[in-house]
């Protein structure tokens, strides 16, 4: 079948699927955001208000509504680790029919629980394997063995029909027409059938295909003129990790698409972050891929009305505190830099005071690990000019560095350090008010009395700071004095706690 009949074939099914769609759910809002730029209007399709928080029940509700008495007696069968599996799971409620759902082991509790809550009895969830197509293979299998149905989670026309309603929510909006569509791309369901519906009702749209940089398995299905298999697939963007799209979706997208656009996982963080700031709404990674790449085409798009589509926010909570670490980078706020300095006290006060004050720490990682030289690892909340005044100030000021922003240890904060090197140390945790200079108000305080060998300090949103600090001392007077200098600096903290004998034994392994 070729793609304009296929095309033909979706449009038809998407005007049926509208009376079956709004039988339980109703149409979600098309939200406004305004750049600096006025002249750029974005307009966010909010499937995260949908029943499910995500737009996968549209199809699997189209699809399951049209299956026989015999088929619903039966049941069906489907394999998802996420919205795919929520969407399959209500629908099975909504029309009495039983559904089993093949899960992966790895997905996470939240997930499941979701199903289960959508579902309820009428839900069957099956632990199998630890990837998405272990438990695609036992599904089928399953499938053909129990006489149940297969609900596809994208190449099923009926699935696509029903994931094109939410395009033709945006036509009956009468906030179109628009210039450019931002679409992301898993298995090509959703950006199938919204491309078909939009460019048949705005002729003049530009559809850009979203995918991330390591599961750009649409892209890859283009050039080669089918559907391949990609080796390797990046899961932090969960929703669209597909490492082979859908027959049907590659023949339309191939026809439709008339961009292909890759996004990082640290773009999509800042993606996540601007919602945030902007609608107030936490998309799952996948969720926020158009308005990642529409942050990283913004200086294209001055005069230009244009369209994304946030397509869920189902996500584990215990992303969030990654997706926050990554946010700035990807909004190349975050630079970090090691910067080498003489291992000596009153050195690190010395460098944080010739810092500009313009610039904001966010992340301090410092453990010793050479008797001469320290080379503190300092994350900066920057722009791209201040970023340039502050190189320039190291420079001036003797300072050798160089740019860490994307070591591996670095993003995992593995701060090295040599215990055997630390004399009489003292650890203590701190708390401060966090106000730009505060740092080295206290290092200014109390550099005189000890050296800093370890410091542990990242930002956390808070009005205040939390460090893990390590001084050593190399007299047993100025050790035992230590307290008495640090109530002396109180003016530059909050409050302070000596780390215990048991667990300094613990950190400095002696």
């Amino acid at each position: 079948m070729d793609s304009e009949t296929l095309q033909e074939q979706l449009r038809q099914e998407i005007l049926h699927a509208r009376r079956r769609i709004y039988e339980i759910g109703e149409a979600t809002s098309l939200d406004l955001i305004t750049l600096c730029d006025p002249s750029v209007e974005i307009f966010v399709k909010r499937e995260d208000l949908s029943p499910i928080h995500a737009y996968k029940w549209r199809g699997a509700y189209n699809c399951m509504a049209q299956l026989c008495h015999a088929e619903l007696k039966a049941g069906v069968v489907t394999a998802s680790a996420g919205n795919h599996a929520q969407g399959v799971a209500l629908a099975a409620r909504k029309l009495g029919t039983r559904a089993i759902i093949y899960m992966p082991l790895s997905t996470p509790r939240m997930k499941q629980v979701a199903v289960q809550r959508h579902g309820g009895d009428q839900v069957e969830i099956r632990l199998l394997g630890d990837s998405y197509d272990q438990a695609s293979t036992a599904a089928h299998e399953c499938a053909a063995q129990d006489g149940l149905t297969y609900i596809h989670a994208y190449d099923d026309l009926l699935v696509m029909g029903g994931q094109g309603t939410l395009a033709d929510e945006v036509v009956m909006s009468g906030k179109g027409p628009f210039d450019v569509a931002y679409l992301q791309i898993g298995g090509g369901g959703m950006a199938a059938a919204t491309a078909t519906w939009l460019k048949t009702n705005f002729p003049d749209i530009q559809i850009v295909g979203v995918e991330g940089t390591e599961q750009a398995s649409m892209a890859a299905a283009v050039r080669a003129g089918h559907p391949v298999t990609l080796e390797h697939v990046d899961v932090f963007c969960d929703g669209t990790a597909v490492r082979k799209v859908g027959r049907l979706t590659h023949q339309i997208c191939a026809d439709l698409i008339d961009e292909w656009v890759t996004v990082s996982n640290d773009e999509v963080s800042a993606a996540i972050q601007f919602l945030w700031e902007e609608l107030r709404c936490i998309p799952e990674p996948s969720g926020a891929m158009g308005i990642a790449a529409i942050l990283q085409q913004r200086a294209a798009l001055s005069g230009k009305r244009v369209l994304s589509v946030l397509c869920g926010a189902n996500m584990d909570f215990e992303q969030l505190a990654n997706i926050a670490r990554r946010s700035a980078v990807g909004a190349a706020r975050r630079r970090f830099l090691q910067i080498e300095i003489p291992e000596k006290a009153g050195a690190m006060y010395g460098l944080l005071d010739s810092l500009p004050s313009a610039v904001s720490i966010m992340d301090f990682q410092y453990g010793k690990t050479d008797a001469d030289t320290a080379g503190p690892v300092i994350g900066f909340d920057v722009a791209p000019m201040e970023f340039e005044v502050l190189c320039q100030a190291l420079q001036s000021g003797g300072y050798a560095h160089h740019e860490v922003t994307s070591e591996p240890d670095v993003g995992f904060r593995l701060i090295p350090y040599d215990p055997k090197l630390m004399q009489l140390p003292i650890f203590i945790t701190l708390e401060f008010h966090e106000r730009p200079g505060v740092l080295a108000e206290f290092l200014k305080a109390v550099s005189p009395h000890s050296n800093l060998c370890y410091f542990n300090y990242v930002y956390s949103g808070e009005r205040v700071g939390r460090a893990l600090l390590g001084f050593e001392f190399f007299d047993e007077t100025e050790y035992a004095s230590f307290e008495a200098v640090l109530d002396s600096a109180h003016h530059a903290y909050r409050t302070y706690k000596r780390i215990s004998s048991r667990t300094l034994q613990r950190i400095i392994g002696s």
